[in-house]
């Protein structure tokens, strides 16, 4: 009973949150505050507790967040600003046709999340794709749910991504058919909730506002732009630092290099790194001064307050999810249902999404129940084990995601746009993976 109690004071939390942000229309961060106390005070968290969990959780989310989104807008400010992003744009669009950008969005966020985190590879990205939609006139949605499909997946279950890494070293997974599985499932699931998914719901939903985080502009009085090459190596040169931790790993290198390579391929460094390599080839070499890139950076960190409001609240939202115990019961209900070990991983991964709005969270924590329950049984594939447990993880995405909020403010989409589009997109990604599984799982 009290399994059911905590899971259903958990949904009404969450009306809250939808209710407080589209009917009483208060602001994201306070509707998310408020129905985490309730959460909190309902689910008999002593009270003394509350606000520790409550800063506990904003400085969780945060912590690693924060850097990234601040050096990840200033990239794409200067991109944009500079007319790299739109050299970048026109390049796509000359090589690919307006009519399959789409399916070139998709392939460049399924290429770049390989090797990034999903947040860094949406900070990357979205300023091209916006660079791309103001020169083409497109539905926003048509270019920018491709390149989050690509993002996701890789994110979800692709190798090396933390989630799935551990999930294979819980389940002794073996990581190459693990590899081998992810990309070919992640390759149609994508198509599906991507390009086609897109093609679909802009027809239907033409977003009410335009995105504010960033704006694809111009300087006037700057006539030289930069060359195409350029404009991508600046992209690349993050996703290029962060590769090279990877590549080192492979070789037996002195203790002080292999350090300094992590230190470089830290997300955050990297970052860093590129922000001021772009100063210097997208500013000063074509003839900015420094006054106005200091300019342009205060600029960009102004649409930044209300978002990091949003994902701390929502992190707090997740910790309070944690400390209750909600993400236990929910797992303790689905155990108890006596599934075959390939849909209980699914189910058990897709509540503890729901609950907690990490996916990294949901496969981690999935993996942790399972395994014990599969260590007996015979016959059972751990490699579509681990697909499977990351397919759940990826389901239905809402308010107490950090990725939800990022996708609403960087395509400047209302709470109800992102449900019908970026929420939907996870749960065909989900599905479709998950489906895909279940049909392999009868002939191998």
């Amino acid at each position: 009973m009290q399994d059911i109690y905590l899971f259903s004071i958990t949904i009404i939390a969450i009306l809250i949150v939808i209710l407080g942000v589209s009917w009483w229309k208060w602001h994201a961060y306070l509707s998310l505050s408020v129905a985490t106390i309730f959460l909190a005070i309902f689910a008999g968290m002593p009270w003394g507790k509350i606000a520790g969990a409550f800063e506990t959780g904003v400085g969780a989310v945060l912590g690693h967040l924060v850097g990234i989104l601040a050096l990840g807008t200033i990239l794409g400010k200067m991109m944009s600003t500079s007319g790299a992003g739109m050299q970048i744009a026109n390049f796509f669009i000359e090589k690919f046709g307006i009519k399959r950008l789409p399916w070139a969005m998709f392939f460049s966020g399924l290429i770049i999340g390989i090797p990034v985190f999903f947040e860094v590879g949406l900070v990357i990205l979205l300023p091209i794709v916006l660079s791309i939609q103001k020169t083409v006139k497109k539905n926003i949605l048509l270019l920018g749910l491709p390149v989050l499909a690509g993002l996701s997946i890789a994110h979800g279950i692709i190798p090396p991504h933390p989630g799935a890494m551990t999930a294979i070293s819980i389940y002794n997974a073996n990581v190459s058919q693990v590899l081998l599985y992810a990309i070919c499932f992640a390759l149609p699931a994508g198509i599906i909730a991507g390009p086609l998914y897109a093609k679909f719901i802009s027809k239907r939903i033409t977003p009410e506002h335009e995105p504010t985080l960033i704006r694809p502009d111009t300087i006037k009085d700057n006539e030289r732009l930069p060359s195409v090459g350029i404009s991508f190596f600046i992209v690349f040169l993050p996703i290029i630092l962060m590769l090279l931790t990877m590549i080192a790993a492979l070789f037996t290198l002195p203790t002080e290099i292999t350090n300094v390579i992590e230190f470089i391929g830290n997300p955050l460094i990297a970052l860093l790194i590129s922000v001021f390599v772009a100063y210097y080839f997208l500013g000063f070499r074509l003839g900015l001064k420094a006054d106005i890139i200091r300019d342009l950076t205060d600029e960009s960190m102004k649409p930044l307050a209300s978002i990091i409001l949003i994902i701390g609240a929502g992190g707090a939202f997740k910790q309070i999810l944690i400390d209750t115990g909600v993400a236990t019961a929910i797992a303790n209900l689905s155990s108890q249902m006596h599934l075959s070990p390939i849909v209980m991983s699914f189910c058990v991964a897709g509540l503890i999404r729901v609950a907690t709005g990490s996916a990294t969270v949901a496969l981690t924590t999935a993996a942790g129940i399972v395994a014990p329950i599969v260590e007996s049984m015979t016959g059972v594939n751990t490699a579509l084990l681990v697909i499977a447990t990351g397919a759940g993880s990826l389901m239905l995405s809402h308010v107490n995601d950090a990725g939800f909020w990022l996708v609403k403010e960087y395509l400047g989409l209302t709470v109800k746009e992102t449900f019908k589009t970026w929420t939907v997109l996870e749960t065909l990604l989900s599905f479709s993976v998950f489906f895909m599984v279940l049909i392999v799982d009868i002939f191998v």
